[in-house]
């Protein structure tokens, strides 16, 4: 028996062909996948840095003591938010805004105003601003002349404004879009684990190998059989994954989360579902290998494509009209667990991916052991 898994270990990982579909060709694509999309926000961290809005400031008369008080606001607003461009007329503040170097520009009058080229975001910012400005000014001349002995308090609570929402994080981090396609193909690579189960489980049946035919004949029970073959292939395809995944957050720094047993159990489980797979497909019937091969392309593949390797927003697309086809496709489950640890931290959908992937590997195994137990050969 010993001697069998370890002429079956070496027959795996001498074979090339197979190799390279396990674990070279999900490397070479998510080296493309880096490629193609840059490598912006891949990280997880979730910082935006803010530009701030340039705009100028043209002087119409300084004498009024609201054209003041607007050009004191203007000076002393936040530097992070807007970014004063100085020019010597107004002729030259305009052939600046025509030409997009600046979003807007201030008159300071009696009724200060804004003048703008054109909509767009740092526009409505520069809007917010002056109309946050006539607010408050409003508020004061009412208090000034209705409760002149309150306009002390009013303007001390101006100056010590404080905002009333404060950032709370969820425990989660920003989603880059692009991760989707990483995650995506995390889960294929796992799925790939059918071609190593598929050439292994040929090695059992004896009408299409002869290693078949010798492993047929011993006493070994055809469970001990299959239970073998799955932990030499789960301990080639885990190491496979580890690598991928150790390429993709050290080399292309794509956040995978930080919870290490975490990450590592659904690794053990996403292989374990690739290799269960493949050896249900194998286990099928007298089909040739070209056959079962073909078949484990397609279960490959298509699940993948579901779960959006090829088209991000596909899962959410079937979530949307046919949710069960995310619960019953692996790829698409596994994806899930991913998100779990990199971007939602929710530890109940997590649970609820493993207990799927488990739950599926006990079906695949057991209904491979029985079909390769009904399996008679007349003479070998």
């Amino acid at each position: 028996m010993l001697h069998l898994l370890k002429y079956q270990f070496l027959q795996t990982i001498r074979s090339r062909s197979i190799m390279f579909w396990a674990l070279a060709f999900p490397l070479i694509l998510g080296t493309l996948f880096y490629v193609s999309f840059g490598n912006t926000g891949l990280a997880g961290t979730g910082e935006i840095d803010w530009e701030p809005v340039p705009v100028a400031i043209v002087t119409v008369e300084s004498s009024s003591a609201n054209a003041a008080s607007f050009l004191t606001f203007l000076n002393e607003t936040d530097q992070d938010m807007i970014d004063i461009h100085s020019y010597k007329t107004e002729k030259a503040a305009k052939k600046a805004l025509r030409r997009e170097e600046i979003s807007g520009i201030y008159y300071v009058k009696s009724v200060p105003s804004l003048t703008i080229a054109s909509n767009g975001i740092n526009q409505s910012i520069l809007s917010s601003l002056l109309d946050s400005y006539e607010k408050n000014a409003d508020m004061i001349r009412d208090i000034a002349t209705q409760h002149p002995e309150k306009l002390s308090d009013a303007l001390s609570s101006l100056n010590d404004y404080q905002t009333l929402v404060k950032e709370k994080s969820l425990g989660g981090h920003s989603l880059d879009p692009t991760l989707t396609y990483f995650l995506a193909l995390i889960a294929f690579a796992c799925l790939s684990g059918v071609y190593l189960s598929i050439h292994s489980t040929v090695q059992l049946q004896a009408n299409l190998s002869t290693l078949g035919e010798r492993r047929s004949i011993t006493p070994t029970h055809k469970l001990s059989l299959i239970l073998g073959d799955l932990l030499i292939l789960e301990s080639i395809h885990f190491v496979n994954i580890l690598i991928l995944e150790l390429y993709l957050t050290q080399v292309l720094h794509i956040s995978l989360g930080h919870d290490i047993p975490k990450l590592l159990l659904i690794t053990f489980m996403g292989t374990l579902i690739g290799i269960c797979l493949g050896i249900l497909i194998g286990c099928a019937g007298k089909l040739s290998y070209s056959v079962k091969s073909g078949i484990g392309v397609l279960v490959t593949l298509l699940p993948s494509f579901l779960a959006g390797l090829m088209f991000g927003g596909m899962k959410n697309v079937i979530e949307q009209h046919c949710p069960v086809i995310n619960r019953i496709n692996p790829a698409s489950v596994l994806s899930d667990a991913f998100y779990c640890l990199s971007v939602y931290d929710d530890a109940v959908r997590y649970r609820r991916c493993i207990l799927i992937l488990v739950i599926m590997c006990l079906l695949c195994i057991s209904f491979s052991f029985l079909m390769i137990r009904r399996e008679r050969y007349d003479s070998i």
